[in-house]
């Protein structure tokens, strides 16, 4: 379940399945990115200020890489940059990271076991890519992490009706999953393309790995514009919103 709280009376949202690892997602109101909307630059530094504070870390703890829908992965460090970079696995309490979103489907990931986290940045192409799959992979190569042992939660997202795709993307998500569970996609006839839910394919992927606890966010970025940024929507010029994830001091 999924529930709205504040950082300095600015709205954040949260998953209660996920409570041993500090993790939020930003909103309008407690952005952090301006990408292409440099008027907001004074706000989000404010934010940034916040959220330092928040988390109890520095804003040089802050790991964020440069996201190209790759489906690179890599263990943050910090002070180190990230470019080509659309999964960070952070195992350091005294680091956060961040990712940016716009539609696109932020999966955050935790180990509780081991105390290791990530977030993935699963648009198509790295849904298609199996960027989250790929990430517990390197999560269980690096650390050991089982999948049993995850808890998963996917942010806000845009939603199915929303996600109208081309013949060929459609193909390549599909291809992500070892089965056509069929309900995460429809055919329009008048448009020739699909509807895809992105959100789905991911928890499937997720599943079929053997991940049990799953928190899945009900909020369509599209439609939500209120709270939250929508590259669709916007038509490309818009802010981000941010997937944050700080483990906790053991």
């Amino acid at each position: 379940m999924f529930k709205f709280g504040t950082i300095n009376n600015k709205k954040i949202l949260k998953s209660t399945l996920l409570a041993r690892a500090e993790h939020f997602f930003t909103t309008r109101e407690s952005v952090i990115t301006p990408r292409d909307l440099p008027e907001l630059s004074p706000v989000c530094k404010q934010n940034l200020d916040d959220i330092s504070k928040y988390l109890n870390i520095p804003q040089e703890n802050f790991v964020t890489p440069t996201q190209t829908h790759s489906s690179n992965i890599k263990l943050a460090r910090k002070g180190q940059l990230y470019t080509d970079t659309d999964a960070l696995v952070v195992d350091d309490p005294n680091v956060a990271i961040i990712l940016n979103f716009a539609d696109c489907t932020p999966v955050i990931l935790y180990d509780e076991i081991n105390n290791i986290g990530a977030i993935s940045h699963a648009g198509w192409r790295g849904t298609a890519a199996s960027i989250v799959p790929k990430t517990i992979d390197f999560m269980h190569n690096e650390f050991s992490t089982e999948p049993q042992n995850i808890t998963a939660i996917i942010g806000p997202a845009i939603s199915l009706k929303n996600y109208l795709v081309d013949k060929d993307v459609f193909e390549k998500v599909k291809a992500s999953l070892s089965t056509d569970y069929g309900d995460y996609y429809s055919f329009d006839k008048t448009a020739d393309k699909y509807n895809i839910d992105l959100k789905t394919v991911n928890l499937y992927q997720l599943k079929e790995l053997g991940v049990e606890r799953i928190d899945i966010c009900e909020y369509c970025t599209y439609d939500s514009i209120d709270v939250f940024f929508s590259y669709r929507r916007e038509n490309g010029k818009t802010a981000r919103h941010s997937a944050v994830l700080k483990l906790k001091n053991k």
